[in-house]
């Protein structure tokens, strides 16, 4: 079939390209005159903007914003001093004719109807504030005493936080001004200019800290070196967000976003596990005062304000304030029946009035608390910080008192308790949390669900806190994994053991419970008030071998490493290997997996395993595929396995990245030796191919060629090209549409070049079938 040929003045121009058999060649060209003037690099212009006086400004023209700028055509008034701080003294007529530029008032927009406070989802918050999540831009409005003109006036925000702001420590930021907003870090940018006023697009990074800021405007002229500040005491909180996919609090799900997050109200479950009783509990995120209190929280801790961008750092400072141990935090703990000078655990319903309570009184902890009010008011600081929460209910919940990672039972030689000794404990039931994040300080696929608890039971690290501890980290007993994983383990999956104490005054076990511990773990269902039972994501299910091997892999790394019969040899070996670059996407993904064995008598195991789809962050999203392998191996025999997932299994199930892990787990029945493997590897994705036409010259039109060919046997939808070549041409995009399954697209692009040397023509690809799809062409640009 020929190739199909446009020529493309405007994207909305494009039409759609679906597949057919054979496959469809489709050909565009774009065409697009391109400003002959001299690009200058973004901190260029930066520099210029902030010292004029070290860099005269040359004419230029637009650069291609799609904000429309107004500049009505007014006199400009005579210059006045604005009301910020400081002000001009004792008639300073000399400073007054230098600083011409003042500021007369700060708008931050901050109505809860407005646009910021309902594009970053905080318009449910109590009060007219500024609330705004961070890796999100938002907008103020200033108000000047006369037209701003960018070639001469110099303009950029401060913002700080903490007692002591650091630019070192990103405590106090400086927003510069220009022309294009980028990912990950704070600028600002003009977007509306009306008279006198400007509005002011701001972006911040997705790891900023997170707290109060204030916010003060700075302003300077290219006739002076210096500069003055504009003080309007405006302040700005900026939360965790779960909406930006950048953030480690990211969750992708919009309805879980909406309980975990936005929901103020929930169920937290107590009693036993055949008598499950259930209560409302009042979260109240966004009550009045409730912000406050919980940013008054981080500045009793002593946590830095620079420790605030981190996720996990501020989860484990929480856990340790919400108990009132160690650091005058908010609940004190109390289980002795008598409540007469406080509250009693059970008459408490809602963590408003308990965090209100403990702000007003400057951080006086308040009586009293049992694990169910300790987790529905971590719940609270969370979900009001914007971390994704739920409270978690562990029926026959372990208490383990000396790390040993089981339940232990003593009895003495008339198999009578021994009560100084019989320290560990199973609670009826006992309440924590779960909270969502990636986890970067952890290998890949421990991110996603962490338990933390804030009930003061052991300390950690010296502090009475817990977590938080990857649920997927607990689940395969790898408990040597930070923070705090074996004592969450043991609470979930450890075995009660019974010994009796022998003649010599040794012990020996004399009965094992497997299944005594970790029942009918519950959670609030999202978006109904049902029961959602999660213990699978805690543990296998019990009695099979993957939870047993679980348990004595965790037993390992406790302090009773051989209460578990230890292998009598380790001679089998297990390794997967992957040919070439790995699978592509759009076919069958192949790995092999060989096992040896190492000794001369035979060997017999089954290889559990099991993959999961992951984010780049290594949270994993959840399981595609689980399958039991067997293995049976001669004296001194290799066999290889070919594990395949088919491209049905997958097609739908993955996200940015196409990344996979494949883990294997086993035992070998002869030796009882323990295997385990995992295995991160992700589906590649084809180039695009970009061939320069032409010669390259200062000022000539030269053009290129971009072709791609979609692997999937599936549509592509919505294909958008994004190309930019700096001294070459401007960014921009291209709309394609459609694109049907193994078709191929070619794009022709035309431009002029406009500095010489070595360049860089890139290319990438947007659907959301497909991503992390680029192309880059080397070009050497001849001077005229």
């Amino acid at each position: 079939m020929p190739a199909e040929r446009l020529t493309v003045r405007d994207p909305s121009e494009v039409g759609r390209f679906p597949g057919a058999a054979p496959p469809t060649r489709v050909e565009l060209v774009i065409q697009k005159d391109v400003d002959k003037k001299q690009e200058e690099g973004r901190c260029r212009r930066w520099f210029k903007k902030m010292c004029p006086c070290c860099c005269k400004r040359q004419n230029s023209t637009s650069n291609g914003v799609t904000e429309k700028i107004v500049k009505p055509q007014v006199p400009e008034p005579t210059p006045t001093p604005g009301p910020g701080k400081p002000m001009p003294e004792n008639g300073e007529a000399k400073e007054m004719e230098v600083f011409t530029l003042s500021v007369c008032s700060v708008d931050l927009l901050s109505s809860k109807t407005g646009q910021n406070r309902v594009e970053h989802h905080t318009d449910l918050y109590d009060g007219d504030e500024l609330i705004i999540r961070r890796g999100q831009t938002f907008q103020i409005e200033l108000e000047l005493n006369k037209l701003f003109k960018a070639d001469s006036d110099k303009l950029h925000l401060d913002l700080k936080t903490g007692p002591l702001p650091m630019v070192s420590k990103s405590t106090h930021v400086i927003v510069p001004l220009v022309d294009h907003l980028e990912d990950e870090r704070w600028e600002a940018k003009i977007v509306e200019q009306n008279g006198n006023k400007i509005k002011l697009s701001i972006n911040s990074p997705a790891n900023a800290v997170i707290g109060l800021y204030g916010l003060s405007v700075v302003i300077g002229s290219e006739r002076c070196e210096g500069s003055k500040t504009y003080d309007f005491n405006n302040k700005i909180v900026v939360l965790f967000n779960p909406w930006c996919e950048e953030d480690t609090v990211f969750l992708d799900d919009e309805e879980e976003r909406k309980e975990y997050v936005l929901n103020d109200t929930g169920r937290i479950y107590y009693g036993t596990e055949k008598q499950i009783g259930a209560r409302t509990w009042n979260f109240g995120q966004f009550h009045e005062g409730i912000l406050n209190a919980c940013l008054f929280i981080l500045e009793k801790s002593d946590m830095p304000p620079s420790g605030r961008g981190d996720a996990v750092n501020v989860v484990r400072v929480i856990s340790a304030m919400i108990n009132s141990w160690d650091d005058s935090g908010v609940l004190i703990g109390n289980w002795s029946g008598d409540y007469s000078d406080g509250v009693p655990p059970t008459a408490w319903s809602s963590s408003v009035e308990i965090l209100k309570k403990y702000h007003s009184s400057d951080g006086t902890p308040v009586a009293y608390g049992q694990c169910w009010v300790f987790s529905g008011v971590t719940t609270t600081v969370l979900r009001c910080l914007g971390i994704p929460v739920r409270s978690v209910t562990n029926f026959q919940s372990a208490h383990d008192t000396d790390v040993s990672l089981t339940t232990d039972v003593y009895f003495d030689e008339d198999r009578e308790p021994i009560d100084y000794l019989n320290k560990d404990s199973i609670w009826n039931f006992h309440v924590w949390n779960d909270c969502w994040m990636a986890r970067p300080d952890l290998p890949p696929g421990y991110g996603g669900w962490q338990a933390v608890d804030s009930t003061p039971q052991e300390t950690s690290q010296g502090i009475f806190r817990c977590g938080p501890s990857s649920l997927n980290a607990i689940r395969s007993g790898q408990v040597y994994l930070k923070h705090d994983t074996p004592f969450i383990f043991a609470e979930v999956n450890s075995d009660k053991i019974y010994w009796q104490k022998k003649l010599d005054g040794t012990f020996e076990q004399i009965c094992i419970e497997k299944k005594a511990v970790g029942h009918c773990i519950s959670t609030k269902a999202v978006g109904s008030d049902e029961r959602a039972d999660i213990t699978h994501l805690y543990k296998h299910q019990e009695g099979s071998e993957e939870e047993r091997i679980a348990v004595e892999t965790a037993s390992r790394y406790g302090s009773k490493p051989h209460v578990y019969a230890e292998a009598k040899a380790e001679d089998v070996s297990l390794e997967v290997k992957m040919e070439g670059e790995g699978p592509r996407m759009g076919d069958d993904a192949k790995l092999s997996i060989v096992v040896k064995n190492l000794s001369s008598e035979p060997r017999q195991t089954t290889l559990h395993s099991q993959v999961a789809v992951m984010y780049y962050t290594g949270v994993l999203k959840g399981s595609i595929k689980k399958e039991k392998l067997p293995v049976e191996l001669l004296p001194n025999e290799e066999k290889t396995i070919e594990w395949v997932l088919l491209y049905q299994e997958y097609q739908n199930q993955l996200v940015d990245q196409a990344a996979l892990m494949l883990t294997l787990s086993g035992k070998v029945s002869e030796t009882q030796q323990v295997l385990a493997n995992q295995t991160t590897f992700r589906l590649q994705t084809p180039d695009i191919n970009i061939t320069p036409l032409g010669e390259a010259v200062v000022g000539k039109e030269m053009g290129a060629k971009i072709i791609f060919t979609n692997p999937l046997p599936r549509t592509l939808k919505e294909v958008v090209f994004r190309v930019e070549g700096l001294g070459l041409q401007k960014g921009h995009e291209v709309v394609v549409g459609d694109v049907g399954g193994h078709a191929t697209v070619t794009l022709t692009e035309h431009f002029i070049p406009t500095q010489p040397g070595p360049r860089k023509l890139v290319a990438s690809l947007d659907c959301k079938q497909l991503t992390q799809v680029h192309g880059v062409a080397d070009i050497v640009v001849l001077e005229q």
